[in-house]
């Protein structure tokens, strides 16, 4: 029987972690004032989880955004959708440039809230 009386393990804002929906987890984009190591999904499209860590000016030196499918992971300038680092597959990656494109505005107004710790807004994906 499990111990109720056992307190569930806090996420990063202090609130208490919930299983959630693989889509709704997609979603999540974090907390205030997260940790550096922090890194909140803000978009998912086709199987391609979009990220941006707090804080993450030293790496890359230009504002960038991670894309994930399935174990592989990119490195993506915001301001041109160049690959910075990794890889994808080649529709995966094409994708990826695109809705870079799309979202150029909305990604540079999460940048400036997650380098400087702040929660990011979700962004919507290519197939929403």
């Amino acid at each position: 029987m499990p111990n109720k009386s056992a307190s569930p393990t806090p996420n990063c804002g202090g609130r208490f972690a919930r299983r959630r929906s693989l889509a709704r987890a997609a979603v999540d984009v974090g907390r205030e004032n997260c940790g550096r190591n922090q890194m909140p999904t803000i978009s998912m499209f086709y199987g391609v989880l979009i990220r941006m860590f707090f804080y993450d000016t030293d790496k890359h030196n230009v504002p960038h955004i991670h894309a994930e499918f399935q174990g592989q992971v990119a490195v993506y300038s915001i301001p041109q959708g160049e690959l910075l680092a990794g890889s994808l597959p080649p529709n995966k990656h094409k994708m990826v440039v695109a809705w870079i494109a799309i979202h150029e505005d909305e990604l540079m107004a999460d940048w400036d809230l997650a380098v400087n710790g702040k929660k990011p807004f979700a962004i919507r994906g290519l197939d929403q």
